[in-house]
């Protein structure tokens, strides 16, 4: 049985590495950090229950791990927004406020419509990991290792409206990726 979690693990790794590196710049770190992940993992096999999917449950090991070390790493950490991260948001609306017909948002399905096609995980890790690294990390920390905007404003020494505007551009551009990439081509089939 083990040596089937030893499986999943191995083709597992290359996307923690991926994940880890939108946190921790140094891929040595990066790969310290999922090989204790990794390792914490095999050796609570025996506590794994099966409630969350085994992909699942490895990453909240790997974000525990993560989340520790921002926690450590905090005040190392240099203020990372930059100009080339600026998105032109009125572009996307007309003079009377309403979307473009280029930057209006497409129709999406619902969630349990693409529960059903597996290959969306796959575009949306595709889209986070070509977000601008700033952008990536600060939308990892919110929305998949659930940190509060004050512990993310703390961990990365920057303002709570930095975090929103951020967020913001993040989803922005995630929607548009998504979009491209799995919504639009979803139509077509």
């Amino acid at each position: 049985m083990q040596a089937s979690y030893e499986k999943q693990f191995e083709a597992l790794r290359p996307k923690l590495i991926a994940f880890t590196l939108l946190q921790v710049q140094d891929r040595g770190h990066a790969e310290d950090l999922v090989q204790d992940a990794l390792i914490g993992a095999l050796e609570g096999l025996s506590t794994y229950q099966g409630n969350a999917q085994f992909d699942t449950w490895v990453y909240s090991i790997l974000r525990n791990k993560l989340v520790d070390y921002i926690r450590r790493a905090k005040r190392e950490r240099e203020r990372f927004v930059s100009d080339e991260d600026e998105i032109d948001i009125d572009s996307m609306f007309n003079e009377r406020s309403h979307w473009n017909l280029d930057a209006a948002p497409s129709h999406w399905h619902s969630p349990e419509d693409l529960h059903l096609r597996s290959n969306f995980w796959e575009v949306f890790d595709f889209c986070l990991l070509h977000l601008p690294t700033s952008t990536a990390r600060v939308f990892a920390l919110r929305e998949l290792m659930d940190l509060e905007t004050t512990e993310i404003c703390d961990c990365l020494d920057i303002s709570e409206q930095n975090v929103w505007t951020i967020l913001h551009r993040a989803r922005l551009k995630l929607r548009g990726c998504l979009e491209k990439g799995w919504f639009l081509k979803g139509e077509a089939v």
